[in-house]
């Protein structure tokens, strides 16, 4: 086994996992990349990454600089571990409501946490970072949801990755947050295939599915009109907090460990196995499910832990 010069080179490379038993179709395959193997413990550690090397190179980022983030969890995360082990400062704009996992992993890796409202979710903590950086113009705000080297990660990185690992993939299913990884891996599996379908999944306009965001609720990511997100899209599909946790549990049943918005992607997989004759439909397990004990979303009651979905933020 290689030894790794530290640990931000074990980002990326994460394994492919076939979960077909779960799938509604006996003639649609269904794969989870699991992304909660990365050494932060999400998919954001890749895009946590690549902003900071991106803004080393273009000199925007010097030894010893504070960073600002908003963030409801896992790109604060990953960004506190590249932060700690490059030796910058990071402050987190995050909601009030998120799981105390959470909250305790900033803090393991030194980041200053700032709280925005809960009731506005992470949109309120994409406002207070604009106003915190206006006020701060010294600290570097990378804002993942307009930085491009955040699809760029994933068109280098997880798409590449999952190509080598199965070119039969006809379908991409995948949460719609900032939207990197849609435009990433789909952008590059659409470039190597043009049959391959990208399908978004997003929750109903209001409703918190952690990781998600509803383009109707007012915020689109700079990223996704930027990059042509609405005319890569093939479809949308609209997934439920409920969804979302009844699969969070189901891949727990054949071992999967993995963080509800994984459920959502994995309840969006099984709709697109539906309406399909056959194919290859995979998904991205953003990541595990170690950071969500405390919401009691494998061991309450189904309807409790969707009503306590309204009021916290699983992601």
């Amino acid at each position: 086994m290689a030894i790794f010069g530290n640990v931000l080179e074990l980002v990326g490379n994460t394994p492919l996992v076939e979960v077909s038993e779960l799938s509604p179709n006996p003639r649609v395959r269904i794969l989870v990349k699991l992304e909660g193997q990365n050494p932060g413990g999400s998919v954001k550690d890749r895009i946590a990454l690549a902003m900071v090397e991106e803004a080393e190179k273009d000199g925007q980022l010097r030894a010893g600089d504070t960073l600002v983030e908003p963030s409801s969890g896992n790109t604060g995360i990953g960004l506190a571990l590249v932060a700690r082990v490059k030796g910058y400062h990071l402050k987190v704009v995050l909601p009030e409501n998120v799981s105390v996992e959470r909250r305790q992993l900033l803090g393991v890796w030194g980041a200053e946490i700032i709280e925005s409202p809960g009731a506005e979710g992470s949109n309120g903590a994409v406002r207070l970072a604009n106003r915190i950086h206006e006020e701060h113009p010294e600290w570097v705000y990378l804002y993942q949801y307009a930085n491009r080297a955040n699809p760029k990660a994933h068109y280098e990185g997880t798409g590449p990755e999952l190509w080598r690992d199965c070119p039969e993939v006809t379908h991409f299913v995948a949460g719609l947050g900032t939207s990197g990884t849609l435009l990433g891996v789909g952008r590059f599996l659409k470039e190597r295939n043009p049959n391959v379908q990208v399908w978004a999944v997003e929750p109903p306009a209001g409703e918190l599915v952690d990781g998600l965001r509803s383009l109707d609720d007012g915020y689109i990511p700079p990223i996704f009109t930027e990059l042509g997100g609405e005319r890569l899209l093939d479809r949308k599909t609209m997934i439920e907090p409920r969804q979302s946790i009844e699969w969070t549990r189901r891949l727990a049943e054949v071992g999967i460990f993995a963080g509800i918005s994984t459920g959502a992607a994995m309840a969006g997989a099984a709709r697109c196995a539906e309406a399909i004759d056959s194919g290859v439909v995979a998904i991205v397990s953003a990541d595990g499910g170690w950071k969500y004990l405390s919401t009691g979303a494998w061991t309450d009651d189904l309807d409790v832990v969707v009503d306590r979905a309204k009021r916290t933020i699983y992601f």
